[in-house]
């Protein structure tokens, strides 16, 4: 997707459309404010086209944001006077986990998964 404002407002119309189809309706709101969160980022500090990739095996879901940008994210204090800084913090709260992988030849994934509700191993999609 390109590096534009108007690609979070996508990306979060085709989490809620996937996650209806798989059967996992009830994390859409939490994946739609994660995956805004997260290509927010991209477009913000990557700067260059991303990628989003999403798998459920009807219970979970996982997501990734990939951007060719430099540099790795980081969660900040969340300044509460802040008026930005806080979108990790929100990952955070709303994930079971995620993370950030840099990629061999640049940039970085940044995933997350979500309704494990604290079971099990973090599933991963399988591919670069």
């Amino acid at each position: 997707m390109p590096a534009d404002l108007e690609s979070v407002k996508t990306a979060r119309s085709l989490v809620r459309q996937e996650l209806c189809l798989w059967g996992t309706a009830t994390l859409a709101d939490d994946c739609s404010l994660i995956v805004s969160e997260l290509v927010t980022n991209a477009i913000r500090h990557g700067g260059t086209a991303f990628s989003l990739r999403l798998g459920s095996d009807g219970g979970w879901v996982y997501g990734e944001v990939f951007d060719a940008g430099d540099g790795l994210p980081c969660e900040t204090s969340g300044d509460l006077g802040a008026t930005d800084g806080r979108g990790l913090l929100i990952v955070a709260a709303l994930a079971d986990d995620w993370g950030v992988l840099p990629a061999e030849d640049g940039g970085k994934t940044v995933w997350f998964v979500a309704g494990l509700g604290g079971e099990g191993p973090t599933p991963r999609l399988g591919g670069p």
